[in-house]
């Protein structure tokens, strides 16, 4: 067998001392997935939005799978008769044969989201790797501070290739624009979330905007978790989320000038894939000049049959889906409300991160939540500020009434057995 000892301190790398810095700064994180039953989990059978770890039954409210999609009977029930045409995965890269369902999707998705084209690759991940880069060139990248860590990755691959990154403060718009002011590059690139993935909120995307195309300059935004669920707005809609869930440009009455979209179908949509949208000169350039188009494999059959699936029930019920998410996220909001608990989410989206008063705490507080049936993202620091520090709910259209009352009742009994954070001032309330 195979023995694999830790690196020797006499083996390690003469200098600066990386490697212990590294560790004691992810100390926290390391213990947490080590001992935690709430990270690192195997989950051995799903029913419904409840998972089974072990022995234990909980309330799944780490789910990013938003509209349920990953549940619904008729997506489900009209996969197979794509396998049987298709089989199961593709044998080619999309550069060599790409099966005319990529295509089918890219048309509909240009439609939903009222672009002129769209690109769909297997994830997000890729594309900010891919596409940053060729957008970015020799110029400058202003990255938004608190952007996820794959677009950080891809500047820092956009940096490696030879452009200069620069990083503006969170949802600072004038930032930004110092910035860009001071800077006389020929290229300029500004990335950034779109609906945050830890505060739910959405930046001022009409602020952004403008910023952008009065210096010429390219804002690409990430809206992984805002794709599905927000969308244009209008006078029919059943909910503040807006109608048809075609993302944050549609959700500010955006146009695409001087913006390229990047989302996910991960999450709303529960497939393997993930768009672009952006113009079509720039889409024939990113087939030859993304390395995801050539060289990463495809996504399998199902999840493009789910897509296409997706696309039909978001037309017959998706604002419906929509409008009882938003009903069962306010309810949790007001709670918090209620019960005077800070969370920074004042968009009403679903995604509540609920901060601990001590960041100390985190590893009882999981072991809290799991021991009565909940099941969320804990968010550890270094991924997050000692501040920050806390765990994040997630809900979907999937979790039942019963699962939202049972984590009603758990959040008011950890209210009372652990410090969390008070409520501040303008605090969302319905």
């Amino acid at each position: 067998m195979l023995s694999v000892r830790p690196l020797a301190p006499a083996s390690r790398p003469v200098g600066d001392g990386w490697v212990d810095r590294w560790l004691a700064a992810c100390s926290d994180l390391a213990e947490l997935e080590r001992s935690n039953p709430m990270t690192d989990a195997v989950i051995d059978e799903i029913s419904g939005r409840m998972i089974r770890i072990g022995d234990q039954w909980l309330a799944d409210f780490a789910s990013c799978n938003y509209l349920g999609f990953d549940l619904d009977r008729d997506i489900i029930a009209a996969v197979p008769e794509y396998l049987d045409r298709w089989g199961t995965h593709p044998s080619w890269s999309r550069l060599l044969g790409s099966p005319v369902l990529y295509e089918q999707i890219e048309a509909r998705l240009a439609d939903l989201l009222g672009c002129e084209d769209t690109l769909v690759l297997p994830t997000i991940t890729l594309i900010h790797l891919a596409v940053i880069p060729v957008l970015a060139r020799d110029g400058t990248v202003f990255l938004d501070r608190r952007a996820h860590k794959t677009i950080y990755d891809g500047c820092q691959l956009a940096r490696a290739h030879g452009a200069t990154v620069k990083r503006f403060a969170f949802e600072d718009p004038d930032d930004l624009e110092r910035l860009l002011r001071a800077d006389q590059s020929a290229t300029r690139l500004i990335c950034m979330d779109g609906v945050n993935s830890m505060t739910g909120n959405a930046p001022d995307l009409n602020a952004f905007a403008r910023v952008a195309r009065e210096y010429d300059a390219i804002l690409y935004v990430d809206d992984a978790h805002g794709f599905g669920i927000i969308g244009e707005r209008g006078a029919a809609e059943l909910c503040p989320y807006g109608k048809r869930g075609n993302s944050i440009v549609r959700h500010f009455g955006e146009s695409y000038d001087n913006i390229v979209l990047v989302a996910g179908l991960s999450k709303s949509y529960s497939s393997l894939a993930a768009f672009i949208a952006c113009p079509s000169e720039l889409k024939r350039l990113l087939k030859t000049a993304a390395p995801p188009y050539l060289y990463s494999g495809p996504s399998p059959i199902a999840s493009l049959a789910t897509v296409l699936a997706g696309f039909d029930l978001n037309e017959k019920r998706g604002d419906v889906i929509r409008a009882d998410l938003w009903e069962k996220t306010n309810r949790v909001l007001r709670r918090l409300h209620r019960l005077g608990i800070h969370t920074p989410n004042r968009s009403g989206f679903p995604i509540v991160e609920i901060p601990l008063a001590r960041h100390e705490d985190i590893d009882q507080v999981g072991r809290f939540l799991f021991d009565r049936g909940i099941y969320v993202t804990l968010a550890a620091y270094p991924l997050v500020p000692k501040d920050e520090v806390g765990f994040r709910v997630q809900i979907t259209a999937a979790n039942t009434r019963a699962e939202i009352d049972r984590l009603l009742e758990v959040i008011t009994e950890l209210a009372n057995a652990f410090d969390l954070q008070p409520a501040r001032h303008a605090e969302y309330a319905a």
